[in-house]
């Protein structure tokens, strides 16, 4: 769960990507169809993006929404990590499965 202090810290990563990717506030706006003061709103921790808007600014900036979200709660980025493999580990057979246990182990040891 995300407390009150973390979402702080989502405004200024909000902020910095935007920066890394040399946007100006009225450029995000404008890609995001929302006015310059509601992303200067966010970036000061004002008001809190939608759901729906989060995932705009993630596409927007070219990375995942989980990767966004990561960023500002590092135990989420954990379960996020932990359930891709899960998932793609799913739908290995059995040989495969088998062969990256023992690759695995072979790192584990490395």
């Amino acid at each position: 769960m995300m407390r009150d202090e973390e979402f702080d810290n989502l405004g200024s990563q909000i902020k910095d990507l935007r920066i890394q990717m040399k946007l100006t506030q009225a450029e995000v706006a404008a890609a995001l169809n929302v006015t310059p003061g509601y992303i200067s709103n966010v970036e000061n921790n004002r008001t809190a993006m939608s759901l729906r808007i989060l995932m705009y600014y993630a596409k927007l900036m070219n990375i995942s929404l989980d990767s966004l979200i990561g960023k500002v709660e590092p135990e989420y980025k954990k379960t996020a990590l932990d359930n891709e493999l899960q998932a793609l580990i799913s739908k290995m057979d059995d040989s495969r499965k088998r062969k990256l246990l023992e690759t695995l182990k072979i790192w584990q040891d490395a």
